[in-house]
């Protein structure tokens, strides 16, 4: 089958995750067209790539590059207007990132191209008002290679505690947690904070003013370390080395990217229950979806010490979402334009 995805967001292909940072949803672009290929498909990428290039067998190519006249699928990724980029499509399949509640205002273009919907999981999903003539599925991501490799988890030396959420999500909050209750009990552990936006501020660069505030206070914390994020080898191997994922989320968090990846790692995680968070963590055994700040400090100095508890988390995490390959959701989406109305 000739398929063809469409983004205009920023530059990467399918080479970006092995080499630097990504975000999440870049990162589902970029494994769903080789895995597409595996499948036995023809597959065509038009995206913000620096250079065409073939990438496991698919064909990247540049935006000023002529759209091919026909195709029999088209995957608009995030954009209703995307749609349109193939005049002949056998098949549309819009994959949506962002909450239903953003489709809204494109709802008229939307049912105009009578587009199969991609979600990225049940909560996501869950607002959209689906008229009946309309194909909808809800889609879980996969894990990339790095992340469910067979590769053993090598504690660091102190106990690590890693955050990986966006500074404005509560960051300040778990940091608090972090001061006054963890580290005073437990006094040899370790806070890696993941963040390009503070990492930079670190050294000197531009931090917006209203966080200013918050990276004064992680650089003053005890035992409160700031990374750059990485590749996908460099971040699943910080995973293995940490006793646990501190996630406070976010109701906008549709899919909890870093959380999915961090259980494939083995690493257990204690968060509230917000945004996406059910459909990624099972409560008591890959992690613990706490209710208040004192259950979730708590929580997080007994993954931190108890060797027992990390140590079953760790095991029940890796075969939560090992299983998550993006082959898997290849084979779904193949399903799924099969499926679809045309």
């Amino acid at each position: 089958m000739h398929i063809t995805l469409v983004d205009d967001s920023i530059p990467f292909d399918g080479f970006t995750p092995a080499t630097r940072a990504l975000g999440g949803t870049e990162k589902a672009f970029a494994s769903l067209a080789g895995a597409l290929v595996r499948c036995g498909h023809d597959v065509h990428v038009y995206n913000r790539a620096r250079f065409p290039l073939m990438i496991e067998g698919a064909h990247w190519e540049t935006l000023d590059r002529d759209f091919p006249t026909q195709t029999e699928a088209l995957i608009a990724f995030r954009k209703p207007s995307l749609l349109s980029s193939v005049r002949l499509a056998g098949k549309r399949l819009l994959w949506v990132t962002a909450s239903a509640r953003q489709l809204e205002p494109a709802r008229k273009a939307i049912e105009s191209f009578r587009p199969a919907l991609v979600f990225q999981g049940l909560t996501q999903m869950a607002p959209w008002r689906n008229p009946e003539e309309l194909t909808v599925r809800a889609l879980s991501p996969g894990v990339r290679q790095e992340f469910i490799a067979d590769a053993p988890t090598q504690l660091a030396e102190q106990p690590t505690a890693v955050v990986t959420t966006h500074p404005s999500h509560d960051l300040a909050w778990v940091l608090e947690r972090w001061t006054r209750q963890i580290r005073p009990a437990v006094p040899n552990a370790r806070l890696a904070i993941v963040s390009a936006i503070l990492d930079k501020g670190k050294a000197g660069g531009e931090v917006a003013e209203d966080l200013r505030p918050l990276l004064e206070q992680a650089m003053a914390a005890d035992g409160v370390e700031i990374v750059a994020p990485g590749s996908d080898s460099t971040m699943a191997q910080l995973y293995r080395s940490a006793r646990v994922h501190l996630y406070p989320g976010h109701p906008d968090d549709m899919v909890c990217w870093t959380l999915m990846e961090s259980q494939a790692c083995g690493l257990p995680a204690v968060t509230r229950p917000l945004g996406a968070i059910h459909e990624r963590l099972k409560d008591g055994e890959t992690g613990h979806i706490v209710p208040d700040e004192e259950a979730f400090a708590n929580v997080a100095i007994r993954l931190l010490t108890d060797d027992d508890m990390f140590w079953s988390e760790n095991r029940d995490a890796r075969l939560l979402q090992r299983g998550r390959t993006w082959d898997m959701v290849a084979g779904e989406f193949t399903a799924l334009i099969a499926a679809a109305v045309r």
